[in-house]
């Protein structure tokens, strides 16, 4: 017949550090890994009362309030619910057969009841876990700056300045992220009208110096879109990865349109523009990227120029470079200066005058100019003037002619349509243009809501052919305005077009996946919602002729 084990020994001999207290905290058994780590003796201390053997220390701060050891015991006996102590520091005596003195532990204590079968409190358990090797890897950075030296000290002092260094840079990038996302949104829904209304004046009967004054209106507008995505892209900018379109560019040509747009801004000021460039000339480059340069140079010529002044442009080339110079005669920058010229947002001091700018278009147009295989270089008189120089790879004439412009088509030369369009938008200018552009559709009904959860009801009810959704709405986000309609039967397979100032390439492949039919950014193009309207509510006429 199996004896029964002797369970004190096996308690006294299991490898944690415990402490077994009676209610009238007395010491009834302890491990022989608690003797070992306190440097004590079972005969010495059991049935001794434990802070007659282990006084506790209620004047060390670390010792006292939650984490005393006091405390907690009372806590489990009034309780009868187990308590964990904060990591505690003890100074351990040693024997004085090995010296005597203090060895410095940090144990993590639990006190743990034992209930007897009534639930009267038998014994508590104190259970202590040595963690002084965790405490002093903790410790460690402190222990460095007296044990390891200077150069060690230094570098952690670096490690430190770098680790604020860059939590400072990656808050700055979330707020300029976060400035671009709401900016882009800002710049082009006013653009939107702009364009928008702009591109059906063209259709309507005018005049041909109307017509021009449209055609101009267009043309820096356009252009304005052209520099927002150019500044809302800027990371694109900065990481090198621009998209060039490499042509021929006639040089005389897209200086005088840069001439040409910036002369009112010029006529404020009674700043003369002259020209003087060489039609014969031509670059191998991005005609678009190169008139957004001139314009940045031209118009900083004309903002920091003296009233009265003149700029002046010349252009030429040789086998292998063409070049162009913008002169102003402005008040020059000190030579100090000059390095910083190129720096994004740096505005060498004329950030406390009252002339507008962000200090970015110099930084843009030096990326610019290289992605182009050119350079760009600058020379200055403090009291006579500035003169950019701009150097670019040379080309021949193409052996062609330029194809113009197409016009948008009249809207009288497509068939008429029928079906009902639901535009969900708060923005009144967006939908005033967006029904002048259904107008061109006859039989198209246009039903619009300014909220979003109106707008759901709406295409519940109304049963349109066709919707088309703005993202930012005052009550819900477009994207949940989509799932609603995705999720109901009765409108899961209506077409749902997104027209959004939003046009991140992250934002367009989301609400594609999410069940978007197609995505126009705004500004809108007029001609991109007529094909819209024309493929979800019928055929144009080409397709009807087949």
């Amino acid at each position: 017949m199996a004896t029964l084990p002797d369970f004190r020994r096996l308690f006294e001999s299991a490898p944690g550090l415990y402490l077994v207290l009676d209610p009238t905290l007395r010491i009834v058994a302890v491990s022989d890994a608690y003797l070992s780590a306190t440097m004590t003796h079972r005969e010495d201390i059991l049935n001794q009362a434990l802070f007659d053997v282990f006084p506790d220390n209620p004047d060390d701060p670390k010792a006292t309030g939650v984490g005393n050891l006091r405390a907690s015991l009372d806590r489990v006996v009034q309780s009868g619910v187990a308590d964990t102590m904060p990591i505690q520091k003890y100074d351990i005596r040693r024997p004085a057969t090995e010296g005597g003195g203090f060895e410095v532990r940090y144990w993590s204590p639990r006190n743990s009841p034992v209930l007897d079968d009534a639930g009267e409190l038998s014994y508590i358990i104190h259970r202590v876990e040595d963690v002084t090797d965790f405490v002093r890897l903790e410790q460690l950075e402190e222990q460095q700056k007296v044990v390891n030296s200077e150069m060690q000290v230094e570098l952690l002092q670096r490690a430190r300045e770098l680790a604020d260094v860059n939590e400072r840079l990656r808050r700055a990038d979330e707020a300029k992220s976060e400035f671009l996302s709401r900016m882009s949104h800002e710049l082009r829904t006013p653009l939107n009208a702009v364009l928008g209304f702009g591109q059906l004046l063209q259709v309507d009967t005018l005049t041909k110096p109307q017509m021009e004054n449209v055609a101009q209106i267009l043309r820096s507008g356009r252009h304005l879109l052209d520099l927002i995505n150019e500044v809302l892209d800027l990371s694109v900018v900065e990481a090198g990865r621009l998209t060039l379109s490499v042509e021929p560019v006639e040089l005389d040509d897209v200086v005088r349109e840069a001439v040409t747009l910036v002369g009112p801004n010029a006529s404020g000021r009674n700043i003369a523009l002259l020209v003087e460039s060489d039609n014969a000339c031509w670059m191998s480059g991005d005609r678009q990227r190169l008139l957004q340069v001139l314009l940045n140079l031209f118009s900083n010529a004309v903002k920091y120029n003296r009233e009265g002044g003149s700029v002046r442009a010349t252009s030429g080339c040789d086998e292998n470079v063409a070049w162009i110079e913008v002169e102003d005669t402005g008040p020059g920058i000190p030579l100090e200066r000059l390095d910083r010229l190129f720096q994004p947002f740096d505005r060498l001091g004329m950030e406390a005058t009252s002339v507008e700018g962000v200090g970015l278009g110099l930084s843009l147009s030096k990326v610019l100019v290289e992605a182009m295989a050119g350079s760009i270089s600058v020379r200055s008189v403090v009291g006579e003037g500035t003169t950019f120089r701009l150097e670019v790879p040379a080309t021949s004439a193409p052996a062609g002619g330029w194809e113009p412009q197409r016009v948008l088509d009249d809207p009288k030369t497509t068939i008429p349509l029928e079906g009902r369009v639901l535009y969900i938008e708060d923005n009144e200018s967006n939908v005033r243009l967006v029904r002048r552009i259904v107008e061109r559709r006859p039989g198209v009904e246009l039903l619009t809501a300014a909220q979003g959860s109106i707008g759901v009801e709406l295409a519940q009810h109304h049963d349109p052919a066709l919707v088309l959704l703005d993202l930012h709405l005052p009550d819900m986000h477009g994207a949940d305005v989509l799932a609603q309609l995705r999720a109901t039967p009765r409108t899961a397979g209506l077409p749902v077009v997104i027209l959004s100032a939003d046009a991140t390439a992250e934002q367009v492949t989301r609400l594609f996946a999410a069940g978007a039919s197609d995505y126009l950014t705004k500004p809108l193009d007029v001609a991109k919602v007529l094909a819209v309207l024309d493929h979800f509510l019928g055929k144009t006429a080409d397709q009807a002729d087949d």
